[in-house]
């Protein structure tokens, strides 16, 4: 698609066109429908279903740790195929398949139980395809396109949620389906919104996989000798460390975590606090199976592969990190707890059966729509701001809009005036789906790229584990059942990420000079 004869023997990514940027991002229209979908309806379906509102983020714990393990994973092994599809693109066509089907069946989930496994099974799905859709970009793009790349996505999925998320409204209000149902029974205007994302997320998914090419091993491999110093990067990046730095690294992570879940048994604390402590365990006992796997000269195990290039981040990546974080943690308090902040705050009402709460949820689509859609918009604005300041200043600007307007979802009695508090979330979503991985990509090895971006979404998934172990005993305990309060603390999560971006190294920064 991309190639030519002349570049392959320059060795050096030609530049794409705007339509190769476009179709090699299409599929992201699909994933998004599929995400949005989820994170507009799932707490609404677990609420009708008979959940608590205290108890819906340790229903959504499943998902993500499932996704902890599945991404890297995924990463690690798209790195390493070539087959008639490609390296990524097997994994897209993979996850579509699986994904589309989860969207079928969880409308129409039974009970609370099936219900949850089903969000576990739709999130697995989505993250096979989603994960090597980052590394795509990497892998086709030249350094200078990276930015527009991922901001070509970020497009995509706000389109994508956009329509995704205003789906129940527009079922009830243009097409007069029903919002309500008997008790324990989802809306038909759900079911039929999730019946058409699991077609789109197909479809959008086979678009791109039949409209690109990828670059083929020998290809990438004379690209990726353009730059000695890149070369020695990575030779650097396929050292393994010393059976005894897993081994010592370990025993802080096993006694902090046994100490943490002594804590929570002798205080009896909220049960969800567990997982952190028996995460903390696991991690420790991962790396003691890695040392172990290292001293028996395992280290080109998979397994062993990933937990050493876990521990061998690059600086930036490192950095970009802790920005991560936070500004996961804060969406994640928003998708959990928008649709429970909303009815009881703002509609004043807690009651699932009632025509006033399905008028609220309802809303809470649209408020999703609108932060879409606008990210949709600001997605190709984002490259001009960073191209007249530099892309840590742009990220910055943008988390700070996105953290108050979650902040000012308190202060608000009228409906309408949470479009503008979306509008503000609209620019850090747009900014969260671009500038981290278009500074990341610049900074990791190329050979290493899928692998490096599935420990990247670590950081997307811990602070979702940490928001299911958390927010439930957080809302229950001190903010006396509020939600809103929820909002509040991911407002001010993500106006920390947004000081946090600026001691990032952005090694790649073609504006390197404004930082």
């Amino acid at each position: 698609m991309a190639s030519n004869k002349n570049s392959y023997l320059m060795a050096k990514k030609p530049h794409l066109s705007f339509w190769q940027i476009w179709n090699m991002s299409f599929g992201f229209l699909g994933i998004q429908f599929g995400f949005a979908l989820q994170n507009a309806n799932v707490s609404r379906i677990f609420e009708t279903l008979g959940a608590n509102v205290e108890d819906i983020p340790i229903l959504w714990i499943a998902a993500p740790v499932t996704g902890l393990i599945i991404q890297p994973i995924i990463g690690h092994m798209s790195d390493k195929t070539w087959g008639k599809l490609g390296r990524r693109r097997p994994y897209f066509l993979v996850g579509a398949i699986l994904a589309s089907l989860a969207l079928f069946v969880m409308p129409n989930s039974p009970a609370l139980w099936i219900a949850a496994g089903m969000l576990w099974i739709m999130d697995a799905s989505i993250n096979i395809s989603m994960e090597p859709f980052r590394a795509f970009v990497g892998d086709m793009l030249p350094s200078d396109q990276r930015t527009s790349g991922f901001a070509m996505q970020s497009f995509f999925i706000g389109t994508g949620a956009v329509v995704a998320s205003a789906l129940p409204y527009m079922m009830t209000n243009w097409f007069d389906v029903s919002n309500t149902a008997p008790e324990g029974m989802v809306p038909l205007s759900v079911k039929l919104s999730f019946y058409i994302g699991g077609a789109i997320f197909f479809l959008a998914v086979l678009w791109t996989v039949v409209r690109t090419k990828e670059y083929s091993p020998e290809e990438m491999e004379a690209f990726s000798e353009e730059n000695a110093e890149r070369k020695k990067q990575e030779a650097e990046a396929d050292e393994v460390l010393p059976a005894a730095r897993f081994l010592k690294a370990s025993v802080t992570w096993i006694i902090t975590g046994a100490l943490l879940t002594l804590l929570v048994y002798y205080y009896k604390l909220e049960a969800e606090l567990y997982i952190l402590g028996v995460g903390l365990l696991v991690y420790g006992v991962v790396q003691i199976i890695t040392g172990l796997l290292v001293k028996k000269g395992s280290d080109k195990n998979g397994f062993v592969v990933v937990i050493n290039d876990l521990f061998k981040m690059p600086k930036t990546m490192k950095q970009l990190a802790i920005v991560q974080f936070f500004s996961w943690f804060a969406l994640f308090a928003m998708w959990i707890y928008t649709t429970a902040a909303v009815t009881n705050h703002i509609y004043g009402t807690d009651d699932s059966t009632s025509k006033l709460f399905n008028e609220g949820a309802d809303w809470v689509g649209v408020m999703f729509a609108v932060y879409n859609g606008f990210a949709a918009v600001v997605a190709f604005l984002l490259p001009v701001l960073a191209k007249y300041t530099n892309r840590k200043i742009t990220h910055l600007t943008a988390l700070f809009l996105g953290g108050l307007g979650l902040i000012s979802i308190y202060f608000i009695k009228d409906p309408s005036w949470l479009i503008l508090s979306m509008v503000g979330v609209g620019v850090a979503w747009a900014s969260i789906l671009a500038m981290p991985y278009a500074i990341l990509t610049g900074s990791l090895p190329q050979h290493k790229m899928g692998t490096y971006m599935g420990i990247f979404n670590f950081f997307i998934v811990i602070p979702q584990i940490l928001a299911a172990s958390l927010l439930g005993f957080f809302v229950k305990t001190i903010a006396g059942g509020e939600a809103v309060y929820a909002l509040i603390l991911g407002g001010g999560s993500m106006i920390l990420a947004g000081l946090l971006t600026l001691l990032v190294d952005d090694v790649d920064d073609p504006n390197r000079s404004k930082a």
